[in-house]
């Protein structure tokens, strides 16, 4: 069915408010009805719906399509759908409806000259306020960073960045970088007392063996080789203490290798019976105890705290070695005068001897407990001092056992 050209113009004049129903599947408009692409072209609407509907009914499928229609000489852009619909006799009807897209079409060149307008303005307003509002919210990175920069001038580390009341992410920002600032200053005087203790226990050897060697060069039979000696040893001993130290402050990390401590403990009792003054009583589990670490620093550990309570015994050094849950706990006992409990915290503090120990000192530079407290704690594990059931000390061990 083709649909005459007058027609299909009172239908656009009144902006499709009437429906045009035909009985062919496809519109057709010729003459002076819908073309698209220019003129000389027809457009053929086909009918796109996917099935007939059931007789009485009208489909629910819509086809929609927006065409160019040219009427005249004026060209719209128009709207356009089509729906099926069958009568109770079996005609199948499709329907098209359509409607002007120049309203729509205002609209949106309304809204774009607005935009092309408005937009430059708000950009203005939007910057003009949030330039102040964002230089306000950095003065605090501001002052932060201007005060990191006169600490790393001045090197003054005691010193502080200000930190807002402002209990945002900047003031944790602040107060983190005080932390810092405070552990840096505690590294650095750590440092400064371990060179000047450093630096005062080998002057005294040095010079102790300086002035043997002077009198020697004068007068060689009063030479005292074994004093000279004995020097000579002090130094090697405080020099690998001092060496070992810097390792493990560096973070070197201990090897990797399984060592029974049972065969530790029995060989290192074994190699020090002929030098000990006094025999230590030794009680170890039958249950294999294996760590992970180095054995050479694990002995260094067992040695330190020997030599420590060989130096404060009065008649009795013990070692006990048992595992309790996943730790292997390594304890040393002495009956000696012990380690009041104010000071069983700073006792493993670097060239820290308390006066009792200064007394009956036999060349010892305050190391020893340092250094065996920084390998257990290199290899996972802590080194506490307590009282012992003898009223001594006692000095604990755990390491983590090997899985």
């Amino acid at each position: 069915m083709t649909v005459p050209a007058t027609d299909f113009r009172a239908v656009s004049a009144a902006c499709f408010t009437s429906v045009l129903v035909v009985a062919a599947s496809v519109l057709v408009v010729v003459g002076g009805g819908a073309r698209r692409g220019g003129p000389g072209r027809e457009r053929v609407v086909p009918d796109d719906i996917d099935s007939t509907p059931a007789r009485g009914k009208v489909g629910t499928d819509v086809d929609r399509e927006t065409l160019t229609v040219r009427l005249d000489d004026d060209s719209r852009a128009y709207s356009f759908a089509a729906v099926q619909g069958t009568t109770y006799d079996g005609r199948t009807y499709t329907v098209y409806a359509g409607t002007s897209l120049e309203d729509e079409q205002a609209a949106v060149d309304q809204v774009t000259r607005v935009m092309l307008i408005g937009l430059p303005f708000l950009l203005v307003v939007v910057a003009g306020v949030t330039w102040p509002v964002t230089r306000r919210a950095l003065r605090p990175v501001e002052g932060i960073r201007a005060e990191m920069s006169e600490i790393t001038a001045s090197g003054d580390l005691s010193r502080r960045v200000p930190e807002p009341d402002s209990h945002d992410e900047i003031a944790r920002l602040a107060a983190t970088t005080n932390e810092t600032l405070t552990a840096l200053e505690q590294s650095v005087e750590r440092q400064h007392r371990f060179v000047a203790d450093a630096s005062h226990e080998l002057r005294s050897p040095i010079a102790s063996l300086r002035t043997q060697l002077e009198v020697a060069v004068a007068h060689s039979e009063l030479l005292d080789v074994e004093e000279v000696l004995q020097d000579v040893v002090r130094l090697q001993h405080l020099a690998a203490d001092l060496l070992l130290l810097a390792r493990l402050d560096a973070g070197e990390h201990p090897a990797g290798g399984m060592v029974d401590l049972g065969t530790l403990v029995r060989q290192e009792l074994a190699e020090r019976s002929a030098t000990d003054r006094i025999t230590p009583g030794i009680t170890v589990s039958d249950v294999p105890l294996e760590v992970s670490g180095s054995r050479g620093q694990l002995a260094r550990v067992l040695g330190n705290l020997l030599d420590n309570a060989q130096r404060h015994a009065t008649s009795t050094v013990g070692v006990e070695l048992c595992a309790e849950g996943t730790d292997a706990v390594l304890t040393v006992t002495d009956d000696g005068p012990g380690v009041p409990e104010t000071d069983r915290a700073r006792i493993f503090e670097r060239f820290v001897r308390l006066d009792e120990a200064r007394t009956r000192d036999d060349g010892g530079a305050g190391l020893g407990l340092a250094i065996a407290r920084d390998v257990v704690e290199h290899h996972g594990g802590t080194l506490t001092a307590r009282q012992s059931p003898g009223g001594g000390a006692a000095f604990e061990a755990r390491l983590p056992r090997a899985t």
